[in-house]
């Protein structure tokens, strides 16, 4: 009971963190069996129309797959690109993430977005603005 009140506590105190999109909803949170001490996280990141993330970066690996609308993302080292619904790609852990914003001005975009690591590490670090 108590840890799980830590990990509420922890998780909250990491969705406060300033790059966080519109919305952010944990979809789930586990613990992974073949790799002690490491966990999946999956969230559901809403963006409204226009709306950015400020660069930053992730102390876990991501998996992002775009569930509706379209997404303009760069991460360091790789070109700018939109994303529609139904495309992915990846993110390693520490890598800046310099653009992360919906590309419509006038429709919502979502994305899933799936971290794989070590679990909150830190108060705050699961989105990391710099």
């Amino acid at each position: 009971m108590r840890a799980s009140l830590f990990l509420a506590a922890m998780f909250a105190l990491a969705v406060a963190v300033p790059a966080a999109a519109t919305q952010d909803d944990s979809l789930l949170t586990a613990a992974l069996t073949q790799a002690p001490g490491k966990s999946l996280e999956a969230l559901r990141v809403s963006y409204v129309p226009g709306e950015a993330s400020k660069p930053h970066s992730h102390d876990r690996d991501a998996f992002v797959y775009v569930l509706s609308g379209r997404v303009r993302s760069q991460v360091e080292g790789q070109p700018l690109r939109v994303y529609a619904a139904g495309e992915n790609w990846f993110e390693p852990a520490g890598a800046r993430h310099l653009v992360s914003e919906n590309a419509s001005d006038s429709e919502p975009a979502t994305i899933l977005v799936v971290f794989v690591g070590t679990p909150h590490a830190q108060p705050g670090s699961r989105t990391q603005s710099r």
